[in-house]
């Protein structure tokens, strides 16, 4: 008998590069956490900030996990980006003022996929 369960597809991912920075960042810094910004100050980067040091708010939604880092982003966000995954990953350049790569000469980036019809059915 072949088991023909899928599992639901992830609404966060990162890439290798991504994931050796925030390994990175967890040795110096301790647990760290992303928010998928959505302001006009810091454009859509995704800002990494100590895991004591940013407060969820009521309407932040979890997409999940990367690096054993947790990623949200705010309610009116997700719902604009439902049907995408975001994909975390790190290029040259100058993170966010308040965000943990600022001052280390590469910044996290996110990159998108959108959803099939069968991936959205299975994450519902």
């Amino acid at each position: 008998m072949t088991d023909t369960t899928t599992a639901a597809p992830s609404r966060v991912g990162a890439t290798p590069a991504a994931l050796a920075f925030i390994a990175e960042l967890t040795a110096k810094h301790g647990p760290i956490l992303f928010h998928q910004s959505g302001g006009c100050c810091d454009g859509s980067s995704p800002m990494c900030y100590p895991r004591g040091d940013f407060l969820i708010g009521d309407r932040d939604v979890q997409l999940g996990e990367i690096g054993g880092a947790p990623v949200y982003i705010g309610a009116a966000q997700f719902e604009a980006w439902r049907r995408t995954r975001l994909i975390i990953d790190v290029v040259p350049g100058r993170g966010g003022m308040f965000s943990l790569d600022n001052g280390t000469e590469r910044r996290f980036l996110t990159r998108s996929h959108a959803f099939t019809d069968e991936e959205l059915a299975a994450l519902a």
